[in-house]
């Protein structure tokens, strides 16, 4: 099957566009074809545009347009289930989120986003001297072979 993502009720995304830039939210309702109504337990329950959601694995078991304490129930459930919404599904189910390589993506931009100009010049110092390692080793190696 080409899609593993699909829109559904119950499926977390992370919001690349708008005011919510970077926020991880659920789909409740599926209004038409080009939007969905998304809640989370920190922000108000809004529709958004397809476009502007990125549809994650994570999936979380809920009916259609769930109330807010039925909906947070719910994330707390799935997150036991799956090992910064909610204390206990903020942690897991952003623990789950940060071990994926999508996540850790985006924390090493925000990271790198953040350095200052002398912060830029150790990195590059630590990558020559990594870089010579690797070289001598290699080089090692070689001569070991040859």
């Amino acid at each position: 099957m080409p899609f593993k993502r699909y829109v559904e009720i119950g499926r977390v995304a992370l919001v690349n566009y708008g005011e919510d830039y970077g926020r991880l939210v659920v789909i409740v309702d599926v209004i038409d074809q080009n939007r969905a109504l998304v809640d989370a337990p920190d922000m108000e329950r809004s529709q958004m545009n397809f476009k502007r959601l990125s549809l994650t694995d994570i999936k979380i078991d809920i009916g259609r347009i769930p109330k807010k304490k039925v909906l947070i129930d719910a994330m707390e459930a799935a997150g036991k289930l799956l090992t910064s919404f909610l204390p206990v599904f903020r942690e897991n189910v952003k623990k789950k989120w940060e071990s994926s390589s999508w996540g850790r993506k985006l924390i090493v931009q925000k990271k790198r986003a953040s350095l200052n100009d002398f912060d830029r010049f150790k990195v590059m110092l630590a990558k020559i001297k990594r870089g010579g390692a690797i070289r001598q080793e290699l080089a090692k190696l070689k001569k070991q072979a040859a």
